[in-house]
C-alpha cells in the first residue's frame, strides 16, 4: 500500500511541522525529543487544559489546541503514549497559579505516563487534576472502557470553562460530568494500515467489525457486510442500550476514522437520521475526521447528554478550525419554482415518426453496455448510460409527443433531454434539438434546422469537426440532409465521420486532449459511434 511519507521514523515530526504553519501555534524547543504543541498566546493566567496521546488520530490532539479548547497537546509516536518527560514538559510550560487539567484517554500507556507526570508536577508545587475518558460502550459495562472520540467533548467544554476563568475544581468536576454523560461506538469496514508498513487484514471483503477501538483493536464482533442503513442501525442499537438517559437530549460527534469518503459520510448521516436516536440529537459535530485511526475505513458516533451548563459551553465559539458544531435537524425543503412543462404541446399521431422514435430509443437502450465499454477506454465509462437514459425516457413518453408536428417535436425532445439526460452529451443534444426546433418554426427545412442546431452546440460547447466528438458524425450527416440527400447517404456520412475519429489522436478540446496517442489510436469516439448507429437504424426503417 502506498503512502505519502518520507522516512517512516520522521512521520510524526514532519506532520507536526506541517501543523505548525498555523501562526497561532508553537512547539517547545526540546522538539523532536519532546513533542508538545502549545498556544502562542497563552499567559498562564487561567487553568491550563492539556491532552494528548499517540499520533495517528489527527486532527486529535494537536489540531484542537487553541482558544476555547486545549492549551497544549502532547504527541507520542503513532499509537504510542508520549513519554512522562514529554507530558511533564507540557505541564511545566503552560501551568500557572490556577493549575492544570490533564484529559487522559483510558489506555494503559496514557494513564501511566500522564499519571506519573502529574505526580511529578505536583511534587514540584503545581496543582494538577486528571480526568480519564472511557466513553466506548462496545465491550459493555463490566470491562475497562476505552477512550474514543467522545474525548473531544471534554476538550471543548473544559477548554471553554477555562477560558471563562473557572477554577480547576469547577472545571474538573464538570469534565467528569461530561465523561459520565458520554457514550461512543465505532464500526469499520477495514482495520487501519500503519504508514510505511506491509498491509495486513483480519477482515475479508464480506466482513465488518463493530465496536473496534481507535488503534484498530478488535471490537465486540465481526458481522456480515450489509447496506449502510443496516450497519448503522446495528451500531446505534448498541449505543442506545447504553445511553446515560434514554429520555435525554444529546449532542453528537460524527467521526470519520480516516478514509471514508465525504459522500459516504453524508450518506451515513442520512442512515443515522433514520434511527430512533436521531430524534434525541440537537447538535452535531462533523461529519469529519476528528479522532481518526490513520486510514481506517470506518466511523464512530459519540453522544453527550446535555444540560444547561454543558450545552452553553459546547456552543461557545472555539478557535481550532477542526471543531465545527451545528444544529442537527431533519432535511428541510423549500418550495421549488415551477419549471416549464417538459411536454407542453398536445399529443398528435404519426405512425412513421413513432416507429422512428421507438426504434431509436430501443437501440440506445440495447447498446448501453457496449458504448460504456468503449467509453471506458477513452473516457469515464458512462456515455452508453447517458444515451440509454434518453432512450428510456423517450420510450416512456412517445404516446404523449406531438409526433405530427416536426417543429414542436424537436422542441419537446430538447426539453426532455434537458431535464432527463445527464452529462455533457445530454445537454448538448438538448441544445441541438431546441435550437433546431426554433429554426424549423421559421423555415420548414429539417436539414437546415438541424445544422443550425448543431451550430449552437458548437458555439456553446466549443468543439468542431476534428476534435474527436459526436460532431464528427453529426455535421456530415446534417449537411447531407440539408442538401436533400437521402437518410441512407446521411448515415453513410455519419459512419465515415465516426471512422475518422479513430485516426484523431491529438486534439486541443475535450477529454481526448488529456489522453495519449496510444490510448486513442483506432478507438472511435463513443458519442460519434452512437450517432452513426442511430442514423444507420433510421436508414434501415421502411
Amino acid at each position: 500500500m502506498k503512502f505519502f511519507i518520507n522516512e517512516p521514523d520522521q512521520i510524526v515530526n514532519e506532520a507536526i511541522n506541517g501543523l505548525l504553519t498555523n501562526p497561532k501555534l508553537a512547539r517547545l524547543d526540546s522538539f523532536p525529543e519532546i513533542r508538545v504543541v502549545i498556544r502562542k498566546d497563552w499567559d498562564k493566567s487561567k487553568v491550563a487544559v492539556i491532552s494528548g496521546g499517540g499520533s495517528g488520530h489527527e486532527p486529535a490532539h494537536a489540531g484542537f489546541v487553541g482558544k476555547g479548547m486545549l492549551t497544549a497537546a502532547v504527541c507520542g509516536d503513532i499509537f504510542a503514549s508520549p513519554t512522562v518527560d514529554a507530558v511533564l514538559s507540557a505541564i511545566l510550560a503552560v501551568t500557572g497559579p490556577k493549575g492544570c487539567l490533564l484529559i487522559i484517554k483510558n489506555y494503559t500507556g496514557d494513564r501511566l505516563n500522564f499519571g506519573l507526570a502529574a505526580e511529578q508536577a505536583r511534587a514540584l508545587g503545581h496543582e494538577v487534576r486528571t480526568v480519564t475518558v472511557d466513553d466506548d460502550i462496545a465491550l459493555g459495562q463490566d470491562v475497562k472502557k476505552r477512550g474514543l472520540a467522545g474525548t473531544l467533548f471534554v476538550h471543548k467544554i473544559a477548554g471553554e470553562l477555562a477560558e471563562q476563568g473557572k477554577s480547576l475544581t469547577e472545571i474538573a468536576e464538570i469534565a467528569r460530568q461530561v465523561i459520565d454523560r458520554t457514550a461512543s461506538i465505532g464500526l469499520s469496514l477495514t482495520e487501519c494500515q500503519h504508514l510505511g508498513q506491509e498491509t495486513t487484514s483480519r477482515l475479508n471483503d464480506q466482513e465488518v467489525e463493530l465496536g473496534l477501538g481507535i488503534h484498530g483493536e478488535p471490537g465486540i464482533e465481526v458481522i456480515a457486510y450489509a447496506p449502510a442503513d443496516h450497519l448503522m442501525a446495528l451500531a446505534i442499537e448498541k449505543l442506545e442500550a447504553n445511553l446515560p438517559d434514554p429520555n435525554g437530549r444529546y449532542a453528537m460527534i460524527f467521526n470519520n476514522m480516516g478514509s471514508v469518503s465525504p459522500i459516504e459520510m453524508s450518506l451515513l448521516v442520512n442512515s443515522f437520521r433514520k434511527t430512533n436516536l436521531a430524534a434525541k440529537v440537537d447538535y452535531m459535530v462533523g461529519p469529519a475526521a476528528l479522532m481518526s485511526s490513520i486510514n481506517m475505513s470506518g466511523f464512530s458516533v459519540s453522544v453527550l447528554q446535555l444540560n444547561e451548563e454543558i450545552e452553553k459551553a459546547l456552543l461557545a465559539g472555539a478557535e481550532p478550525s477542526a471543531w465545527q458544531i451545528q444544529s442537527f435537524r431533519q432535511p428541510a425543503e423549500i418550495s421549488s419554482p415551477e419549471l416549464p412543462e417538459t411536454i407542453p404541446y398536445v399529443a398528435s399521431a404519426n405512425v412513421k415518426v413513432k416507429q422512428l422514435i421507438e426504434e431509436t430509443g430501443a437501440l440506445l437502450v440495447a447498446i448501453e453496455k457496449e458504448i460504456n465499454g468503449l467509453d471506458a477506454k477513452v473516457g469515464d465509462g458512462d456515455a452508453g448510460s447517458t444515451f440509454a437514459l434518453a432512450g428510456k425516457r423517450l420510450l416512456l413518453v412517445v404516446d404523449k409527443l406531438p409526433l405530427d408536428d416536426t417543429g414542436k417535436l424537436l422542441l419537446t425532445i430538447g426539453r426532455i433531454l434537458s431535464r432527463e439526460a445527464g452529462g455533457s452529451s445530454g445537454v448538448l443534444l438538448s441544445i441541438l434539438f431546441t435550437a433546431a426546433g426554433n429554426t424549423y418554426a421559421k423555415d420548414h427545412d429539417l436539414g437546415k434546422a438541424l445544422l443550425e442546431g448543431l451550430q449552437k452546440v458548437k458555439d456553446y460547447g466549443g468543439a468542431k469537426v476534428g476534435d474527436r466528438t459526436m460532431i464528427d458524425a453529426l455535421e456530415p450527416a446534417f449537411e447531407a440532409l440539408a442538401k436533400n440527400k437521402s437518410v441512407l447517404t446521411a448515415a453513410e456520412q455519419a459512419r465515415k465521420g465516426t471512422e475518422y475519429t479513430k485516426t484523431i489522436t491529438n486534439t486541443q478540446f475535450g477529454r481526448s486532449s488529456y489522453l495519449s496517442e496510444a490510448v486513442l489510436k483506432n478507438i472511435p469516439d463513443p458519442g460519434a459511434e452512437v450517432i452513426a448507429r442511430v442514423f444507420e437504424k433510421i436508414a434501415s426503417l421502411k
